[in-house]
């Protein structure tokens, strides 16, 4: 007979887009003796269940350490209470792994993602481009994602709910914005600029590279390397398909490459905005 433990929860450092969250999962459940694992985006929680937390815990603890991630575990005890009577989890966490080295590389990657998010949009106006303004969405959830990881680091799980739901609204209205202004242009048809598109879009990609070499020093061992690689190998996956539309416009003298890029990355932006959404609220609905 199987006695069901109490979730366990930890904080979690180093998510850096919401893809972040099915890869610590996905190293989670291959741990033997996990019942159930979730990780949101939203307040950067993970919560899992498992059959001997004594044995299990620090398996599971190494296994997402080693793809590039650090763990603040919720309260010394899952069951204790502070003098308040509230629970552990609201507790200051420890931090001592933040370093300020870590936190300069973070502000650094926050600051390149939002400011050429910004100039995105600008040339994706100059360059009649809806991919390049798409694509500039990207950018722009990435540096806020980290930004709150940053500045909500110690907070309780409620604001640091709240501040995720606002964020993830916020970039929903960006997505339909983008959606609304590409059906436009499927109606009144213009061809964009080529040559400034696909400038933007390969300097996109080097602006990507910079970000990975900022938070490369910052991870420890080859597994977390190659974890800070493949978070940058997706952005430039969408990088590199804004040149490849730009050659394709130019090729065919047709917008439609350029639409159809656009719509795509716009789609997968919703899902991820949607996806901070429903974790806020359940991490809202948990607080309450």
């Amino acid at each position: 007979m199987t006695t069901e433990t109490a979730p366990i929860r930890y904080r979690i450092t180093g998510m850096d887009c919401p893809s972040c969250a099915a890869k610590i999962e996905g190293a989670a459940r291959k741990v033997d003796g996990v019942e159930h694992v979730k990780v949101s985006i939203a307040s950067q929680i993970m919560t899992v269940g498992v059959d001997d937390p004594m044995r299990r815990l620090p398996e599971l603890e190494n296994a997402i350490t080693n793809i590039g991630y650090q763990l603040d575990q919720m309260g010394a005890s899952k069951v204790a209470k502070t003098e308040e009577g509230q629970d552990c989890d609201d507790k200051i966490p420890d931090l001592s792994h933040v370093t300020a080295a870590y936190k300069r590389a973070l502000w650094i990657v926050v600051l390149l993602n939002t400011g050429f998010g910004v100039v995105q949009i600008v040339g994706s106006v100059l360059a009649g481009s809806q991919a390049l303004q798409a694509d500039a969405l990207d950018f722009i959830g990435d540096g806020l994602i980290s930004f709150l990881g940053l500045v909500a680091v110690g907070w309780g799980l409620a604001a640091r709910a709240k501040a995720a739901l606002l964020q993830g609204i916020f970039l929903a209205v960006l997505g339909f914005v983008v959606v609304g202004t590409t059906t436009y242009r499927v109606f009144v048809t213009q061809d964009p600029q080529t040559l400034l598109m696909g400038g933007l879009a390969l300097a996109a990609f080097i602006f990507n590279v910079v970000a990975a070499l900022v938070l490369i020093p910052h991870r420890k061992g080859d597994a977390n390397m190659r974890a800070v690689w493949l978070f940058s190998r997706n952005d430039a996956i969408g990088n590199l398909a804004v040149v490849a539309a730009a050659l394709l416009v130019w090729w065919l003298s047709s917008p439609w490459p350029d639409l159809l890029v656009a719509f795509a990355v716009a789609g997968l932006f919703l899902q991820s905005a949607w996806a901070i959404i429903r974790d806020a609220r359940s991490d809202l609905s948990h607080a309450t």
